[in-house]
């Protein structure tokens, strides 16, 4: 039985919910990496890290690929880049909104 189109977006963006995930996605933004670099820079134990890249691999968002004895991933698609850049653009505008709507709340405290 097929999925709901609904369903299967909550389970793409439960997929995206860890922040973990998310970083690993953010430095595949610039271009393909090996496991090694991206455990440098996530500064996690190895063993989550593997969890979490299989998390995204099961799901089809990164691929890999072996060179030798090192394990090198890439987003699949360039549009997840895209959704990055427009979750950081949403979230801009949601703070600045909550920086106005507390700008606002200071002066009526003060007045």
């Amino acid at each position: 039985m097929a999925v709901p189109l609904n369903q299967a977006k909550a389970e793409f963006f439960r997929t995206l919910g860890h922040p973990v995930r998310i970083r690993v996605l953010e430095l595949l933004q610039d271009g393909p990496l090996p496991v090694r670099d991206l455990l440098a820079e996530v500064d996690i134990e190895a063993s989550n890290l593997s969890q979490q890249l299989a998390v995204l691999r099961r799901a089809g968002i990164v691929s890999a690929t072996r060179e030798g004895t090192t394990v090198v991933y890439a987003l699949s698609t360039p549009d997840v880049a895209e959704l990055l850049v427009a979750a950081r653009r949403i979230l801009a505008d949601l703070l600045a909104g909550q920086g106005e709507l507390l700008a606002e709340l200071r002066a009526q405290a003060r007045g």
